[in-house]
């Protein structure tokens, strides 16, 4: 599976976001997909996870009621509406696709393939 994300950019506080995620291949309906980010000099953290079908999602304590987590299986596609972008929210964005139980959606390392990122820049 190849991810290409897209839809980062400079954008001031309080603004909003929509990144994508679009997937080749067939199997986009096997994989839970997660969105992670890392900031310069932190480590990779997790943001949110849908499962194959759209009907579960979760997010991180720190995007709850901000952002929201998407997914059109015809399109072989994901999405991260972010809202309410605060300046600690600049990192580089990164989707996910895991064949894992959704037990492992919030573990990095339990992701079997990434996107290249794209970088989210909120100025205050």
């Amino acid at each position: 599976v190849k991810l290409v994300a897209s839809g980062g950019g400079l954008v001031q506080a309080g603004g909003s976001l929509r990144l994508s995620c679009a997937a080749s291949g067939r199997t986009f309906t096997t994989y839970l997909m997660g969105w992670f980010r890392q900031a310069p000099g932190k480590e990779r953290e997790f943001v949110a996870a849908i499962n194959w079908s759209g009907s579960t999602t979760d997010y991180a304590d720190s995007g709850k009621g901000r952002f929201t987590i998407s997914r059109d299986n015809a399109k072989n596609t994901v999405y991260l509406q972010m809202n309410s972008l605060k300046p600690e929210d600049t990192a580089v964005y990164y989707c996910a696709a895991n064949r894992g139980s959704w037990s492992t959606k919030a573990v990095w390392y339990e992701y079997d393939y990434w996107g290249q990122g794209t970088q989210v820049t909120v100025s205050s």
